[in-house]
């Protein structure tokens, strides 16, 4: 039986796919995104859970998820437990659920066979540059864009998202980058801009963790929505 680590069950969630959905968030992640409001899902840690138990877990649900809803596997990077994730997947579908999986495309591989069993990938777009995406998560663009590259060649459906920060990304010019980075990804059904949020503070603070963004505005999220009506007449 292969094991795995979660950090809790949503298990009515609206927003993280199509219908109503329960929503897995799964240990471990590389980045270390400086908006990021679940820094305590950054280390993996010890297993928790088997694939089957979780599975049994998300099955008491199915009366409730049925028409459009499914299963969405987040995280931190749920990309970071393949064969765990692979497993899950694997039961989940003999079964008939729709599966989601809310991601940055950075994990350890083996994203052809992770992403049979995919439906949906809520793609995390962090920035539309490699010097920009490095400054922001601490990792490296080129990772993300060979998952991308993967999934396109098997015509995979996404729902990209963006979190717009203050200061940041704000602008006129980032929207060009973005407009112009993500024709890179196939089959978009939708673009999704997020307001960047300060709710996660302290929990870095429970953590010991500096809050780099601690002086930072939340971001308006009239001025969100005009950016992406902005950024769609592009």
């Amino acid at each position: 039986m292969i094991h795995g680590s979660i950090d809790s069950i949503e298990s009515l969630g609206l927003y993280d796919g199509p219908g109503i959905r329960v929503v897995i968030f799964m240990n471990g992640c590389y980045l270390r995104c400086k908006y990021c409001h679940n820094p305590e899902m950054w280390l993996k840690g010890k297993n928790n859970i088997s694939s089957g138990e979780l599975v049994r877990k998300i099955k008491r649900f199915k009366n409730y998820i049925q028409g459009t809803g499914g299963v969405t596997f987040s995280g931190g990077e749920p990309l970071l437990q393949p064969q765990f994730l692979i497993s899950c997947c694997k039961k989940l579908k003999k079964d008939g659920f729709h599966i989601a999986l809310d991601t940055a495309g950075v994990g350890l591989g083996n994203y052809e066979e992770i992403l049979k069993y995919v439906d949906l990938i809520i793609f995390d777009v962090k920035y539309a540059d490699e010097v920009g995406y490095h400054e922001l998560t601490g990792g490296n663009i080129k990772e993300s864009e060979k998952f991308i590259e993967i999934a396109n060649k098997m015509n995979k459906t996404f729902w990209v998202r963006q979190v717009i920060i203050p200061t940041v990304n704000d602008n006129h010019e980032y929207l060009l980058k973005l407009k112009d980075y993500i024709q890179k990804i196939h089959n978009i059904e939708k673009i999704e801009f997020l307001p960047y949020h300060k709710m996660g503070q302290e929990k870095y603070e429970a953590l010991n963790i500096p809050y780099v963004y601690a002086n930072l505005d939340e971001m308006d999220k009239d001025k969100c929505d005009e950016l992406y009506q902005e950024f769609i007449n592009l």
